[in-house]
């Protein structure tokens, strides 16, 4: 090979190098990554989003997503407060806020997190009843949201929702719940009952005491049922009048004839 054949060859090389070089130190991060560089073991700042460059050998970079991730805490079985079985699953909303701390103070940051979003969700489901953790869900999933941000948080990871997904409850539970459920609907009907007829006889009191105070009123009241039958029924119906009816013609008829002299006393003499 002659002196031009070595020439090309070496200068081939120095490209294949030169580009080699440019890989290794050129590094494209995109809007939502941070690198996070150790230069020959000691931390730099953060850099990214964009172009950076990394010298190739001394720099080695970890890559590290800022956007919101999940963590799927598989379902576990566990015993509440008032030592009742349930089976509860949930998720975890987290995203990385310091990307060094991530890197440093942990060293699997989504592991990390992960366990100790199951360790705090048994803990806290264990210190709650079951009627707190069907009806007051709100604030078990706060209070979880609460204590995994405290514990994640110097690890530069933000903690923004906790959410128990499901609860499943064993069938004899379910069974008791659906009877107390029957028993309590009960109840209810037999008070507004009871509700009903304690209204009915406090206004048949009410009415009695007008009544007994005007007898007039129950003059009235009988001759509407009598109108009432008559119109309502094609048969012959007998009632027993009340002598009260005829009290007032009685008394108009009595009132004309005491005005008259009566025959004279045994005795006396006529003229």
């Amino acid at each position: 090979m002659n002196e031009g054949g070595y020439g090309l060859a070496i200068a081939i090389a120095v490209v294949a190098f030169v580009f080699i070089l440019l890989a290794a130190a050129v590094r494209i991060l995109r809007e939502y990554e941070r690198a996070v560089i150790f230069r020959l073991g000691r931390l730099i700042p953060v850099k990214g989003p964009g172009l950076i460059l990394l010298i190739p050998v001394v720099d080695r970079m970890e890559r590290i997503s800022t956007r919101i991730e999940t963590i799927d805490v598989q379902r576990q079985e566990m015993m509440t407060r008032d030592n009742v079985p349930v089976t509860v699953d949930a998720v975890v909303y987290y995203r990385v806020v310091e990307s060094a701390d991530a890197v440093v103070k942990v060293k699997n940051f989504h592991k990390a997190t992960y366990l100790l979003a199951q360790t705090t969700l048994r803990s806290v489901l264990g210190q709650s009843e079951l009627d707190e953790l069907l009806a007051a869900r709100d604030k078990i999933n706060q209070r979880l949201q609460e204590i995994i941000d405290e514990h994640t948080e110097p690890w530069g990871i933000k903690v923004s929702l906790v959410e128990v997904r499901d609860v499943v409850l064993p069938d004899t539970m379910k069974r008791a719940m659906a009877r107390q459920a029957e028993i309590e609907r009960e109840r209810r009907a037999k008070v507004i009952n009871a509700e009903g007829e304690y209204q009915a006889a406090q206004r048949l009191a009410d009415a009695a005491q007008i009544i007994s105070t005007q007898p007039i009123a129950l003059q009235l009241r009988f001759l509407q049922t009598l109108s009432e039958v008559a119109s309502e029924h094609n048969s012959t119906t007998i009632f027993p009048v009340p002598i009260d009816l005829f009290t007032p013609f009685i008394k108009g008829l009595v009132r004309p004839a005491s005005g008259h002299s009566g025959p004279p006393p045994a005795g006396e003499a006529t003229s």
